[in-house]
């Protein structure tokens, strides 16, 4: 047999959390919203801290760059679906289907590996107080994001490499609302055993390892608290950390279920939706969660406010 003519694709066809007209609209006026709140609680977060001198502290410059990395996160993929509902297209080409995938797995490692480095903060904290201002310097905070950033940016760009190196032939309808690598993989007419292996080697060492990391400090933060004698101490702290790991079970939970998954037959539905948990809702949660419950950043936000023009 001789060999067979392929015809390659230069885009692609994001078919969304729903091919259903008539909820087009709804789900248009869901993520707006979900993108508006998300967008002005994180800036209102990197202004109250940038803005507040009292707030210049390890575990508020971990807060910003956060609240910085879920602004991007969410800017990579919502823009696109609301752009695309307006239109009515669900067309992405190859060029931006990558670059979209190259910029969500940055931000999503990023927010990993923040998340990681913000229950250190507070273990060290927590449980070695008088060794914190040493430990916690400015110029290790500093390290720490950089080689944050650096892991991210080196291991997202090897991802999209990998996925430039396979072929696409006929099929170019992805399940999804945005490019994920699991998905556009599975799309490849070319054999994508390495890239399958490399995703499952880069959720376990990236992804469970930091996971690991956190329970432990938490699970070292709940032993200090229960030797804490006053009452309403304890309360607020237990309080504290169990916001903080309602955040990190949904993103965890969720991403790595979704690509520890991705060789599985389920539904593009349910896999769109966990995807959603952790791409969408957590970087809209995070403000809620890590920072209107914490009076110090209510004062900062406030005064922010209070410094703006007022127009009468």
């Amino acid at each position: 047999m001789g060999p067979e003519k392929q015809t390659y694709v230069s885009e692609f066809l994001l078919l969304g959390l729903s091919e259903k007209p008539e909820q087009q609209l709804p789900l248009f006026g869901l993520f707006l919203s979900i993108y508006v709140v998300t967008v002005v609680g994180n800036l209102l977060i990197m202004l109250a801290i940038g803005s507040d001198s009292h707030l210049h502290t390890p575990m508020y410059f971990f807060l910003s760059n956060l609240s910085f990395v879920d602004f991007c996160l969410v800017s990579t993929t919502v823009p696109k679906m609301l752009v695309n509902i307006i239109t009515h297209s669900k067309v992405i080409s190859y060029a931006e289907c990558l670059a979209q995938m190259y910029f969500f797995m940055v931000f999503a490692f990023l927010d990993n590996f923040l998340l990681t480095v913000m229950a250190y903060d507070r273990f060290v904290a927590i449980c070695h107080p008088l060794h914190y201002i040493t430990i916690m310097s400015p110029r290790i905070c500093g390290r720490l994001v950089l080689i944050s950033w650096s892991i991210s940016l080196l291991n997202s760009i090897l991802h999209t490499l990998m996925v430039m190196r396979l072929s696409f032939c006929l099929e170019n309808k992805l399940p999804h609302f945005f490019c994920d690598i699991s998905q556009v993989t599975k799309l490849s007419c070319s054999d994508p055993l390495i890239n399958d292996v490399l995703v499952y080697f880069a959720a376990g060492l990236l992804g469970i390892l930091p996971l690991t990391g956190i329970l432990f400090s938490y699970s070292q933060i709940c032993s200090s608290l229960l030797k804490v004698p006053s009452t309403m101490g304890k309360y607020k702290a237990f309080s504290t950390c169990g916001s903080h790991l309602s955040v990190v079970s949904l993103f965890y939970g969720t991403g790595l279920g979704v690509y520890l998954s991705s060789s599985a037959n389920h539904s593009f539905w349910k896999t769109s939706v966990a995807s959603v948990m952790y791409s969408v809702v957590t970087p809209m949660l995070n403000p809620f969660i890590y920072s209107m419950r914490n009076k110090d950043i209510k004062d900062a936000i406030r005064r922010l406010i209070n410094k703006m023009p007022q127009y009468h």
